[in-house]
């Protein structure tokens, strides 16, 4: 027998956390035949988000348009949602991660991701948050970026620029690319990490 066509779906839901309150949404995507294929959480004051891509047929994409709002309204959450395709991504062979440390300050976050970008890498994930230091001190900003980058480039490049960001900034950072080799999967993964303080 034919395969039935799988159909994709974005949701995003926000509002305030309590206990439970994740599981009453994954059992009710669960109960319209819908599969988590890729999903995220993250607390932002006393509210959370939750985003979700799911897959399944037409017939159970179709039950979670119609009856997740419903279920949103009764949990006071606000729902997105939208379709979407399960395109295939192109093979992106260089990945960067990033940690820094720094006081906090306007425009901090952008001038990481303006590195990223000037680099033609594409910004993967971002997380960042604030911690409060002692009394009169400037809370410090910790920030975790993944980019990826659609070619392989000279490593050391975006390694100087993200060291004399950090330097400039007076922050704490520590970077590491990785390439995947693209002609032969059973190459090892070459590894560089390096710290600037």
């Amino acid at each position: 027998m034919p395969q039935t066509p799988q159909h994709f779906l974005v949701i995003t839901a926000l509002g305030v956390d309590r206990p439970g309150i994740v599981n009453t949404i994954t059992r009710h995507v669960s109960s319209c035949g819908c599969n988590i294929e890729d999903s995220r959480l993250a607390m932002l004051g006393d509210e959370f988000t939750f985003i979700m891509l799911l897959s399944g047929s037409w017939n159970a994409i179709t039950l979670i348009e119609s009856t997740l709002p419903l279920k949103g309204a009764e949990l006071e959450l606000l729902i997105v949602m939208k379709r979407t395709n399960a395109s295939r991504r192109p093979p992106m062979p260089e990945t960067v991660w990033v940690q820094v440390e720094v006081n906090d300050s306007p425009h901090i976050i952008e001038r990481f991701t303006d590195l990223f970008d000037s680099h033609q890498m594409n910004i993967a994930g971002l997380v960042s948050r604030t911690q409060l230091t002692q009394e009169n001190q400037p809370p410090l900003l910790y920030i975790q970026i993944t980019a990826h980058s659609p070619a392989h480039r000279d490593a050391t490049l975006i390694e100087q620029a993200f060291h004399a960001l950090c330097t400039e900034l007076h922050a704490q950072g520590t970077i590491s690319v990785v390439n995947y080799p693209q002609h032969d999967e059973k190459m090892e993964i070459s590894d560089e990490s390096t710290e600037s303080r």
